[in-house]
């Protein structure tokens, strides 16, 4: 296996090794697991989103609110 010096790499380099690691990961054979910690966030945003509705808006709503912000 190879070291990569991320620390030199331009971002492209980076980007485009993050591209190949992903890859990677979408071709490999073997089903991935997800570590229990992801549950529990899931989880913990579940019941926040359960009773806390009116906390989230929908995607166009979200998008627009944030291209507002930039201009």
């Amino acid at each position: 296996m190879t070291t990569l010096a991320i620390e030199t790499m331009t971002t492209a380099e980076k980007l485009f090794a993050m591209e190949q690691l992903w890859d990677s990961f979408c071709h490999q054979a073997e089903p991935m697991q997800s570590p229990e910690w992801h549950r529990d966030i899931l989880r913990v945003r579940e019941e926040h989103a359960q009773y806390n509705p009116s906390g989230f808006s929908d995607w166009a709503e979200a998008k627009k609110r944030i291209q507002d912000q930039l201009s």
